[in-house]
């Protein structure tokens, strides 16, 4: 019963948190916006390695993994994620909560079945510059940019366990959101300002293949190794642009005072790049383990959703990882501090976006445990994450995070044969 009312909250909050807006970087504007997906968070706290699956947590990064499930198994993670983001002149503070996945896995002897939904990427900022007299020092022009919206994932997943060593699966993904980039430009004795509105409605639908492999070194030692693919798809954008003649409301919106019909755009596309990545690990099974994972993808042919910016290229990303877990015992009946599951990990990654010259980097140190639920295989996931992206070169904007997630992970035998006195 506790089960159940736990779930249903979930589902609750799961719906309250799509609404939020998840991201507050200024580089959410380019590209597909800030991309969010990293995995669970059991996965995330080890730098995002997603070599080591096992049979009570899904694996959203490797679907033939999946297949190492013994239960059925119910996810939902979300993260908190204060920010602090920095020029060389000014520094300024942000906030905000999303959720990360919401998932499930049904095994079936050696098959598993598996779908969920995630967001992808997220657009959310709010950037105000201005423009001043030097010979009074005076605020000529007010510019005000904001953003809002990103791309959800709808998947579906299946692997299968083809020898006790080898495992495949594959992942049918559709992607749908919707995203709205606002500009507000209001000059110095000007009556009215103008306003430029943006939107895109995003859709396509793109696929991931992997492969799982594990193998006896010896009678403790075990070997993990994993590849994932993902070719290339496109997504497709229908855009409208309209623009307004604007006034400040006494709240501090603005109301349109003339607004002119919707100036025609071009729908467009956009290429979701491909992701090659290798991963291995070693370890003792129910113990201990350490592994390292390369991602290449191939931003190089991202593109911006307009063809009107300036300053802005890509390039095909990297990211470095490597991480693991430690158990002091887990099946410990006296001491449940024993029974905890400690991850650590750290990620680099370059993320593709050029600009200004200037290529963003991303880094972090990222830290976790997993909490046993008393007389269950469910577990609660905590993960901590801290770390940097940007610089403030250029006149660019460094970010400081710190990403704070819960996850829950629920897992119950389906389909048992009822037997009866």
């Amino acid at each position: 019963m506790i089960k159940k009312i736990i779930v249903s909250i979930s589902l609750f909050l799961s719906v309250v948190a799509f609404a939020q807006e998840s991201t507050s970087s200024p580089y959410s504007f380019y590209g597909l916006g800030d991309v969010r997906f990293k995995g669970t968070i059991e996965n995330r706290a080890m730098g995002g390695l997603s070599v080591l699956g096992d049979s009570i947590h899904i694996n959203l990064q490797n679907p033939a993994l999946q297949s190492n499930l013994k239960l059925t198994t119910f996810a939902i993670g979300g993260t908190y994620s204060p920010t602090t983001l920095k020029t060389d002149s000014e520094k300024e503070k942000s906030r905000r909560t999303g959720l990360d996945y919401l998932a499930v896995a049904i095994p079936l002897n050696k098959m598993a079945f598996s779908l969920g939904l995630i967001p992808y990427s997220s657009v959310g900022y709010k950037i105000r510059t201005t423009e001043v007299d030097p010979a009074t020092d005076e605020i000529t022009q007010l510019n005000d940019y904001s953003g809002e919206g990103g791309i959800n994932k709808v998947f579906l997943g299946y692997s299968y366990q083809l020898t006790s060593k080898f495992s495949i699966g594959a992942d049918l993904q559709y992607n749908f959101g919707r995203i709205e980039t606002k500009s507000l430009t209001y000059r110095d004795e000007v009556q009215f300002g103008t306003r430029e509105l943006n939107t895109s409605d995003v859709s396509g639908v793109n696929f991931n293949t992997g492969i799982g492999f594990n193998s006896k070194l010896n009678k403790k030692l075990t070997i993990f190794s994993g590849i994932t693919f993902s070719p290339k798809s496109t997504l497709k954008l229908n855009n409208e642009r309209s623009i307004a003649t604007v006034q400040f409301s006494s709240v501090g919106g603005e109301v349109a005072i003339d607004e002119a019909e919707n100036i025609d755009v071009d729908d467009s596309t956009l290429t979701f790049p491909s992701k090659l990545a290798f991963s291995t690990a070693i370890g003792e099974v129910k113990k201990w383990s350490i592994g390292g994972e390369v991602t290449l993808q191939g931003t190089s042919d991202l593109g911006s959703r307009f063809n009107d910016i300036d300053d802005v290229a890509y390039e095909n990303s990297v990211k470095y990882s490597i991480g693991g877990y430690y158990i002091p015992k887990y099946n410990s009946f006296t001491n449940y501090f024993n029974k905890i599951v400690y991850r650590g990990g750290f990620r680099y990654e370059n993320t593709g976006l050029v600009l200004k010259n200037e290529s963003i980097k991303d880094y972090a140190l990222t830290l976790g445990l997993g909490l046993p639920l008393g007389g269950t295989f469910s577990n609660i996931n905590i993960g901590l994450e801290f770390g940097k992206r940007g610089t403030t070169n250029s006149g660019l904007v460094q970010e400081n995070y710190t990403n704070i997630s819960i996850g829950l992970s629920f897992n119950d035998k389906w389909f048992k044969k009822a037997k009866y006195d």
